[in-house]
Parts: structure tokens; sequence; C-alpha cells
């Protein structure tokens, strides 16, 4: 029996040919002969209490100049698709927040959506990381300036940073004697109304803020670790960063172990750990990168390890009901 796919993401004529993760499931899928249905938020809606979408049939090649072709527009019932990959990116906004809602439904209504649209809402990609307190650094969530300033003040050498950023957006490292703690703080809690988090500097980022990523709560034996550019505190891709592939370490998988098994139980399929040193700093559940430079550079295909658990697990269902 072909699977049917369905794949909500961003504007596929947008995304980076060389690194996108998202085209690497897709090329899996298709490699599977999957029927795939391409979606935008936009694209989805209710109607009468059913999730709906307007869907176009996707095909996907591995061709730089030509990697994609979609099919005319049809309107589709979300609950008629066997899965659905939520590869939405972050800022996770409102119209992101009634995405998982409307997913939710169609998880309801008979689709099985991963990443799990509620667990998508209740897991914040920082706060999430600090239900493993023994695997992390020292910090702080607050929006208060004064407590704040006391945390600098303790410590001395910490990064600042908002809980909703994605690619190393407005992190601030602030030094014992940094001058502008004042304004960094003003900023970034937007005058005490917002909240951000604080952590120690962790010096070991020089060699890299590694990317584990999880399926089925599982580690891949590789992650990525992406160096900073010279001058830079972050290792993010996005704000410069150079990555490396490497075998985990002893201690990265020390960690895979305490958050694997929670992740699992929250229907958290492809997970992203963000690991500096031996401390765990973010657990990205919207949409983890880094597979395509793992798959170059030790030759994996990790796209094809989770859509076969997703395979798997669909005719696990399947027997389960029959």
């Amino acid at each position: 029996m072909t699977i049917r796919l369905g794949v909500v993401m961003d504007p596929i004529e947008n995304i980076a040919y060389k690194k996108d993760s998202t085209l690497a499931m897709l090329w899996a899928a298709s490699a599977r002969n999957w029927d795939i249905s391409y979606m935008t938020p936009a694209d989805l809606y209710v109607s009468d209490g059913q999730a709906r979408a307007s869907s176009q049939a996707l095909q996907v090649f591995k061709d730089p100049a030509h990697f994609y072709e979609l099919g005319d527009k049809h309107d589709i019932k979300l609950g008629e698709l066997d899965v659905i990959l939520m590869r939405k990116d972050p800022p996770f906004d409102n119209e992101f927040l009634y995405a998982t809602h409307i997913l939710e439904l169609a998880d309801k209504q008979g689709a099985w959506v991963v990443n799990k649209p509620s667990s998508l809402r209740d897991c914040n990609e920082k706060l999430f990381a600090l239900q493993f307190p023994q695997c992390g650094p020292i910090h702080l969530v607050s929006r208060d300036q004064a407590r704040l300033r006391a945390f600098h003040a303790e410590h001395g050498d910490v990064i600042m940073k908002p809980l909703d950023g994605m690619g190393g957006s407005s992190i601030f490292r602030l030094k014992p004697d940094d001058a502008n703690v004042g304004v960094i703080l003003e900023t970034l809690t937007n005058h005490g109304q917002t909240t951000i988090m604080a952590q120690v500097y962790l010096p070991e980022i020089r060699d890299g803020d590694k990317r584990i990523l999880l399926i089925d709560g599982e580690p891949v034996p590789y992650c990525l670790a992406r160096i900073p550019a010279k001058g830079e505190t972050r290792g993010n891709l996005a704000a410069g960063g150079t990555g490396r592939a490497q075998p985990l370490s002893d201690a990265d998988r020390r960690i895979a172990a305490e958050v694997g098994p929670v992740a699992r139980a929250k229907g958290l399929l492809f997970v992203g750990l963000d690991v500096i040193g031996d401390s765990l700093t973010e657990i990205n559940v919207t949409s983890p990168t880094c597979i395509r430079e793992i798959d170059t550079q030790f030759g994996t295909d990790i796209g094809g390890q989770l859509m076969d658990c997703i395979a798997a697990k669909l005719s696990e269902a399947k027997q389960a009901r029959s």
C-alpha cells in the first residue's frame, strides 16, 4: 500500500537546496514511491469541524536547477492522509499556534502528525531543555531585570537570549565588565515585559555547538558540530558557523538517553538536541535540521531512517486495528 504523506512547510521555492533537511525527507519518501501532498500553513483550514487543506501533489528531484514540481491545487481532507510532517520553521507565532490546532484536529480525524501538535505547543525549545537540569548549564529564566543583573553579577560571563529565537538571532554574550548590560536587558526583555533566558557562558563553544538528532528517541550515531566563525559566540550555521560532522561522544549518548524516552512519550518523533561540551542547551522540536550536512560527511541516510520509522509505525498501527 502506498503511503499518503502530507508536508506542511515554508514555500518550497524559498528553501536552500544544498542544506534543507525537509528536502532530504521528501527525497526519501519519493524513493519509497509515497504520494506526497504539499501545503504551507496558509493552505490549512477547518470547515464544518473538518480539518482540510488546499494541497498540491509534489514531486522532488536531486537536481539543483529543477528540484521540485507541483501539481494543480485541489482540496483534501487532512484526516485521509496517512501521515503529515509539520516542518514549518519558527518563529512560533500565533499563526504557527493556529496551524498546530488544525493539525491536532487532523490527527484526531485519522492522520498521524509528526511531530505531535500538542507537544509542539508544550515544548518550547529552550524551556523544554530545563526539564533535564542534570544535563544543562546553570541558568535563569525571568523578565525581572534586577534578577537578571544579579545572575550576571554572580556568574560574570553569561549568555542572554530570547525564548522564541532561532538561528542564533538576538543571542548576547555579556562579559564581567560589559558596559551594555542595561541596554541589552532592556532590549531583550522589552523593558521587563518579555521573559528571557540567561545561561552561564560555556567556553566549549569554541569546539562547536553540537546538533544531535533523535529518531523516535534513539540518537543518530553522528552529530554536527557547528563551529563559530572567528570573533563570533554563536555556532549556528545561519550565523556564519561551519559544520563538522563527528561521532557521538559518551557524554552525547548519556544526554540522548535522558531525553530520548521523554521525547518518545510526548510523540516527538524527530528531535534535535543542542549540546555545548557536555551541556544540553536546547531541544529543537519544530523543524530540526542538519540532516544534509551529516549525510554528506558520513554517507548516512537520515531522511530514509525517519521514513522507515514512520512506515513501521504505520504498519504497527494498521495491524493493531485489524
